[in-house]
């Protein structure tokens, strides 16, 4: 049995809703459903004007405004809840804190992980409610002997069970995902939004990242952790060129290196590491992008932990496709082995093991193998 929009029973249900499209049809279907539903806004930043406005459907005092407007027409209670605190130490001081080590952290992970399933589930379960309800894709399955599985949403192309890899069982127990089982094209929930008179139905779909004003990630950083001026090298460790914050670059960057020697082959360089120890940043040749194996840590686990080693597919980026890999856990961290070289991992990226549809768990990756490059 698929548990999204239906139960065998009704529940008393809270409905984060961000002010976009997506959470705003979640909550109707709910409600269609028969449950008791309550609508939800989460406040996450003390100077709401500074988050993004426009195509958000996140955090702004428009998108507030919005999901009001939309609990309205659904006919159900509304409030706003104050997170900004809790926001801001979880996720903003987080990232922060993670690209200042030479890691690419993922922030909507961080806050289904510690906002939206830890903070809001805690304070929904406190408060009576049964489950609270987003507009995930994702599907929670319930087997016939009562334990859950998350898997993969009926359409791959808005699946968004990445993100929610970090889910346990607790908190599965108590997620609805009423928008995972159906098979539509954004424009058909559009279309339903508009059908059921939500005037989001229209509004773009959120982008980026909500807390970076002008979406300039590598503005905000050098304004948070100041310019350190350092040097740029090449594999053999010859400076290259210079730059403003080792914190500003990623693995597998490709622009803005602002490199003032070209390659003795005359093809692309892309970032291969990043060390905040000393501030300096490597680049490369894109072969020299291919690893072969990772480790990770903090792993979380959507069900029993697995026991041995597992072949699995993988996920490395929340728009990225399906890789197969050789997993085992190893003193509490997950070595994997790639079966085909991958390009440009990143520490601080979450992988996601998948066992068909279903997300067996995530970790985060520590440490990478490079693969032997072929020149």
């Amino acid at each position: 049995m698929t548990e999204t929009s239906q139960s065998p029973r009704p529940l008393r249900v809270l409905a984060a809703m961000s002010g976009g499209v997506d959470s705003a049809v979640a909550a109707a279907r709910a409600a269609e459903a028969g449950h008791d539903v309550t609508g939800v806004h989460l406040a996450l930043s003390a100077n709401p004007q500074s988050f993004r406005t426009g195509a958000r459907g996140c955090c702004t005092i428009e998108d507030s405004r919005d999901a009001r407007r939309a609990a309205d027409v659904i006919g159900i209670p509304f409030y706003v809840w104050d997170l900004a605190e809790r926001f801001r130490e979880d996720v903003v001081e987080d990232f922060i804190a993670e690209y200042e080590a030479g890691r690419t952290p993922n922030p909507c992970l961080r806050c289904n992980e510690k906002i939206k399933f830890a903070a809001l589930l805690d304070k929904a379960l406190a408060l009576g409610f049964d489950a609270v309800c987003t507009g995930h894709y994702a599907q929670v399955i319930v087997n016939e002997d009562g334990t859950r599985e998350l898997h993969r949403a009926s359409d791959m192309a808005k699946d968004q069970s990445y993100v929610l890899g970090v889910l346990d069982d607790r908190q599965l127990a108590h997620a609805l995902f009423p928008l995972g089982d159906t098979v539509t094209t954004k424009d058909e929930i559009r279309a339903e939004a508009e059908r059921r008179g939500l005037a989001v139905a229209k509004k773009p779909d959120s982008h980026d990242i909500c807390f970076i004003a002008d979406g300039d990630t590598q503005g905000f950083l050098a304004n948070r952790l100041g310019k350190a001026e350092g040097d740029i090298v090449d594999e053999s460790g010859s400076v290259i060129g210079s730059h403003e914050g080792a914190f500003g670059f990623t693995i597998g960057q490709r622009k803005g290196l602002r490199i003032g020697t070209p390659a003795a082959d005359g093809k692309p360089r892309y970032v291969l590491d990043i060390s905040p120890v000393n501030n300096t940043v490597t680049v490369g040749p894109a072969a020299s992008l291919d690893v072969s194996g990772l480790t990770a840590i903090k792993p979380r686990w959507c069900g029993a932990a697995p026991t041995g080693p597992g072949t699995y597919t993988a996920q490395l980026r929340a728009h990225g496709g399906e890789t197969e890999v050789a997993a085992e856990l190893v003193d509490g961290g997950l070595e994997v082995t790639f079966t085909e070289p991958v390009r440009g991992v990143a520490p601080g990226q979450a992988i996601v093991l998948y066992d068909g549809t279903r997300v067996v768990g995530s970790a985060t990756i520590a440490t990478t193998t490079r693969a032997t490059a072929s020149v």
